[in-house]
C-alpha cells in the first residue's frame, strides 16, 4: 500500500548541531502537529564530528515522520540544504536552520500565506547581529548582487521560508551546480511574499559560519545570479575603444596645428590593442556562461546513508 504524501515537507540542514537537533525538532513538531494535516521532517548532516547524526538516528527511530540524510563530506552551506529540499515530497517544503535562528513559530503563517496562494513565503530578518564590518559588506554585496545580477535578491532573506511543490520541482530539473537557493526562488518568478521577523540568538553550540564560509557563499551567490557579469570586458572594451578614437582625433588635430602627433597617436594604438584583448577576453566569457548554462550534471552531494525513505 502506498504512503499517503505529506502536505508539509520540513528541512533541517545540520552540522555539529548536538546541542539543537533534538529540540528543534521537538518545536518544529508542535506547530507542525497545530498547522498541517500531515508532515515529514528531513534532517541533512553535513559531515557533523559530533553526536548530531546518532541523535538524528534517534529521533527517526521514535518517529517515522523524521527522515535523515547523512553525506559523505561537508558539501558546503549551498548544495546540502538544496539537496534534501529536493528529496522531500510535501506539497510545501519548508525550510529552517537547526540553531532556532529562524524561529519555528512562524511555520504556521507560513502554511496560511501559502494556503491563500502565495507560492514563496519568505521570512526576512529586520536586524543582523553581526560586527558593523561585516554588517558593511553584506549590505554593499547585496547592492552588487541587485545592480548587476541577473535578478534582484531580497535583503535579509536567508532562504528560511515555503516553497510551493511547483517551485521546488521547477528547480530541480535546472540540475545547478552551486545552488544560490534564495536568488533561484525570485528567478523563478513565481507569487512571492515575505514576512518580517526579528532573528533570534542561537540556542545552542557554535555556529558553522566565519568570514571564509562567508566569503565562499558570497563567491558562489555572484556566480550563480550574475552570470551576465562574464560580459563585463565587452563593456570594458567598448569604453576602452572610445576612449582610443578620441586619442586618434585628438592625434589628428595635433597633426592639423602642426603638433607632434606621434604619442597621441602611440596611445590611440595602445587603447585599440586593450580593447581588443577586453572584446575577446568578453566573448569567451559569454562561451563560459553558455556552456555553465548547457553542462549542469554535478551532483550537489553524495550520500553515505538515508533512514525512513
Amino acid at each position: 500500500m502506498t504512503e499517503p504524501l505529506p502536505e508539509i515537507s520540513v528541512v533541517i540542514p545540520c552540522r555539529n548541531e548536538e546541542a539543537n537537533v533534538e529540540a528543534i525538532a521537538a518545536a518544529a513538531i508542535a506547530q507542525l502537529e497545530r498547522h498541517a494535516r500531515s508532515y515529514e521532517i528531513v534532517f541533512i548532516d553535513n559531515g557533523s564530528t559530533d553526536r548530531t547524526v546518532e541523535l538524528a538516528k534517534g529521533l527517526c527511530r521514535a518517529n517515522p515522520s523524521i527522515r535523515l540524510i547523512v553525506n559523505t563530506r561537508n558539501f558546503g552551506q549551498m548544495r546540502s540544504p538544496t539537496h534534501a529540499i529536493y528529496q522531500t515530497r510535501g506539497a510545501a517544503v519548508i525550510g529552517l536552520c537547526a540553531d532556532f535562528q529562524d524561529p519555528p513559530e512562524m511555520i504556521g503563517e507560513f502554511i496560511r500565506r501559502w494556503r491563500d496562494g502565495a507560492k514563496i513565503v519568505l521570512g526576512v530578518r529586520n536586524s543582523e547581529q553581526s560586527p558593523l564590518a561585516v554588517k558593511i559588506m553584506r549590505r554593499l554585496g547585496y547592492g552588487m548582487l541587485n545592480r548587476l545580477g541577473d535578478y534582484p535578491v531580497i535583503q535579509g532573506a536567508t532562504g528560511f521560508g515555503l516553497y510551493d511543490r511547483a517551485v521546488v520541482d521547477a528547480l530541480a530539473r535546472w540540475n545547478e551546480p552551486e545552488p544560490f537557493f534564495r536568488g533561484m526562488l525570485v528567478e523563478t518568478g513565481y507569487r512571492l511574499e515575505t514576512i518580517p521577523y526579528e532573528r533570534p540568538p542561537r540556542a545552542g553550540g557554535r555556529s558553522n559560519n566565519n568570514l571564509f564560509t562567508s566569503v565562499d557563499f558570497a563567491l558562489s551567490a555572484f556566480s550563480g545570479s550574475a552570470k551576465q557579469w562574464l560580459r563585463l570586458p565587452i563593456y570594458l572594451a567598448l569604453g576602452v575603444g572610445a576612449l582610443a578614437a578620441l586619442a586618434f582625433l585628438t592625434a589628428i588635430v595635433l597633426a592639423v596645428l602642426r603638433q607632434p602627433p606621434l604619442a597621441m597617436l602611440a596611445t590611440a594604438a595602445a587603447m585599440f590593442a586593450f580593447a581588443a584583448v577586453f572584446f575577446f577576453l568578453g566573448l569567451i566569457g559569454d562561451q563560459v556562461r553558455v556552456i555553465a548554462e548547457r553542462t549542469r550534471q554535478v551532483p550537489l552531494v553524495l550520500e553515505k546513508e538515508r533512514i525512513n525513505f
